[in-house]
């Protein structure tokens, strides 16, 4: 004879995917930065990608603008413990910015206006995983939360999706970014809880 009551299906289970580990849920989205909010004007603004032997691609903002745009909605997760879900963004894949560009390199190292820098695998910006966003929410960018254009690199701690992006090194070494010397973790897997050197 069985002890449990036919139909008992226990507690209901969330239909909420998870949250990475030591996160907690919000719905603002607070503005955190190393340094000051830089002002960049768009007739100046450029995105530069630079390979490993020193070439250049270059995209002025009406260049940039008028390339292939997609609106990726994601998840976001800052390594200070909050995560906003299903945020909305639209810009251009780095398939895209890196398509035709030749190179042998495995490294990025992204530079923003204002002097901040941030290192990934460059395996982590291919295959629809990483964008260069100028609008949030169906609105433009603002400035504190990155813009003119920010990368957006969801998969990974938000200190990688660097604001007030200017341009990508590519690179056949890693070298370390702003956070990273700093003791952050080189990688910054929110799965991993990879928070810090170490982790």
């Amino acid at each position: 004879m069985g002890i449990v009551t036919p139909g008992f299906q226990g507690r209901p289970r969330s239909a909420e995917p998870a949250l990475p580990p030591g996160q907690y849920l919000t719905e603002d989205f607070p503005v955190l930065s190393a340094g000051p909010t830089p002002k960049v004007p768009l007739d100046t603004w450029e995105f530069v990608i630079t390979t490993e032997t020193g070439e250049e691609v270059r995209w002025s903002w009406a260049e940039f603008t008028a390339l292939p745009q997609e609106t990726p909605t994601v998840d976001i997760h800052c390594v200070t413990r909050w995560s906003k879900r299903q945020t909305d963004w639209q810009g251009v894949s780095l398939d895209v910015l890196l398509d035709g560009v030749d190179t042998e390199a495995t490294y990025a190292l992204a530079h923003s206006y204002g002097g901040y820098t941030t290192n990934l695998p460059l395996a982590d910006l291919r295959g629809g995983r990483a964008w260069v966003a100028h609008r949030y929410s169906g609105r433009d960018l603002p400035p504190e939360h990155g813009g003119p254009a920010r990368l957006l690199v969801p998969h990974l701690y938000f200190w990688k999706s660097a604001k007030w992006v200017r341009g990508i090194r590519l690179k056949t070494m890693d070298e370390p970014g702003f956070w990273e010397t700093a003791g952050y973790h080189d990688y910054g897997d929110p799965w991993r809880e990879q928070r810090y050197a170490g982790d």
